[in-house]
């Protein structure tokens, strides 16, 4: 019985808590980024304009050369958030 009384729960970890504006004031607010998502946008536009995209697919507009500002056919495909968002986009002669 003693062993019992030991014992202690596990602590529980607690969630760290985002600051968003602080982000957006840091990197999201800046007026490359704003530019990029933009482009990012019109493509998804683009595509469901054709018909490959719809709200709530669970697909992300792939850009095949990394390069959001050219949004031709065939630089754009259809892919699963989880395979696009994973793939490593640091070639050797792109910069970030």
């Amino acid at each position: 019985m003693a062993l019992f009384k030991t014992m202690t729960k596990p602590k529980k970890k607690q969630k760290k808590i985002r600051n968003y504006k602080r982000e957006y004031a840091i990197f999201h607010g800046k007026p490359e980024q704003i530019k990029r998502r933009s482009q990012r946008n019109q493509a998804r536009r683009k595509m469901v304009k054709l018909g490959r995209a719809h709200k709530g697919d669970g697909l992300d507009v792939n850009h095949k050369n990394y390069n959001t500002a050219k949004n031709t056919l065939g630089n754009l495909e259809m892919m699963t958030k989880s395979k696009n968002r994973s793939r490593n986009r640091h070639s050797p002669n792109k910069r970030y």
